[in-house]
């Protein structure tokens, strides 16, 4: 079956790449996270769009493997011991009680050495889900689709994610500039050299955006009686308390059940009915919204799925989950994690592909824009 190009929804993406980074949240076998990593770099292979924020992907590779760099340095330097197997014997000192005892130095063990690249592989495994949706996913596009009452949070959201594209974006141009010039693109003086002019391009964008949305009319609000807006602030604070009363119910054990899975979905509701009344306080203009079919389905099922057979499995206690450090053992390589990833890869194939050419001219122009694409008027 042949798909016709177009822009996926990008909250298709969010979903599928939240999916993985719920899986690897579950897991500390190597050997699945590096599936995991595989799966990501796979999708957005065949999917990214030819734009700033699609080339972002191996920033966030890079900032994993310093996340591992540091997570076993900081094991080495002022990690506890563990374990017998010793890989190389250094000096040592461990500070006074009151002090908190911590041990600085001391013999390289293999355990702890293990156990650190778990940890780290771990978190930068979910680093670079996120890192896979921000190279996927168009951040102006996501905030299409914010509902009203969230739309301040969401510019704050979009703002942040699109930091990173538009910071890897000001580096290649720079080091490109660079390049011609017959300057050094690598070492600390062209690290200092860069840095102004990444910073005068930051700010620049920053005046820019709020002109942008200072012409929108970012941030007014349509004539709302006082009591309405009495009753919806009493129906958002009332529903969030009441489901963190019903989160409480449902992990502990000695609370009664009326106070669980009640209260929850009560909340739950409430929090809604409170968000789509607030809502109404905002006038929006949308162009273009994004359609959600079949092809969306099938991408955040992709990820759905891969997250909840990976969290029964730990649930369960499944075999090959968990690798052993301490003794070290050699991890398994579960069949049903395999399949899972094998659906969670998926989206490379059932995603529409990225419109290209003329036929994205407008779509291409609209998501360069760092500006907030609806307008908002008061009513």
């Amino acid at each position: 079956m042949r798909l016709d190009a177009r822009w996926l929804h990008p909250g298709a993406w969010w979903v599928w790449a939240l999916g993985l980074a719920a899986a690897a949240s579950r897991t500390t076998n190597p050997l699945l996270l590096l599936l995991i990593i595989g799966v990501a770099a796979i999708v957005v292979q065949a999917r990214r769009p030819d734009e700033p924020w699609g080339r972002s992907f191996t920033f966030f590779v890079k900032l994993g493997i310093v996340v591992i760099v540091v997570r076993i340095a900081v094991q080495l330097l002022f990690g506890a011991a563990v374990g017998t197997t010793t890989l190389v014997e250094l000096p040592g000192a461990t500070l006074p009680t009151w002090l908190a005892g911590v041990r600085l130095g001391g013999d390289v063990m293999l355990e702890s050495l293990l156990m650190a690249l778990y940890d780290g592989l771990r978190l930068a495994t979910i680093l670079i889900c996120i890192g896979a949706a921000n190279s996927l996913a168009s951040p102006t596009r996501l905030l299409k689709s914010v509902p009203a009452a969230l739309y301040e949070l969401g510019v704050s959201v979009v703002v942040a994610l699109t930091f990173t594209p538009q910071l890897v974006a000001d580096v290649d141009r720079l080091r490109t500039a660079r390049r011609l010039r017959g300057r050094r693109t690598t070492g600390m003086r062209a690290i200092a050299g860069s840095a102004i002019p990444v910073l005068e391009g930051a700010l620049e964008r920053s005046v820019t955006l709020a002109a942008a949305m200072d012409s929108r009319g970012y941030g007014r609000r349509g004539d709302i009686p006082r009591r309405d807006r009495h009753v919806t602030s009493a129906l958002l604070l009332g529903g969030l308390v009441t489901a963190c009363i019903g989160v409480f119910g449902l992990v502990s054990a000695d609370s009664p059940v009326v106070l669980g899975l009640p209260m929850l979905v009560l909340g739950t509701v409430a929090t809604v009915i409170a968000l789509a009344r607030a809502g109404r306080s905002r006038v929006r203009t949308r162009y273009r919204p994004d359609p959600w079919s079949a092809p969306e389905w099938w991408v955040s099922l992709a990820g759905a799925s891969t997250a909840v057979a990976f969290s029964v499995a730990a649930w369960l206690g499944a075999a090959g989950m968990t690798t052993s450090f301490d003794p070290p053992a050699w991890p398994e390589l579960p069949w049903f994690a395999v399949i899972a990833l094998l659906i969670a890869a998926t989206p490379a194939v059932t995603a529409p592909p990225v419109p290209s050419g003329d036929s994205s001219s407008g779509s291409a122009l609209a998501d360069r824009g760092t500006a907030p694409v609806q307008m908002e008027v008061s009513a």
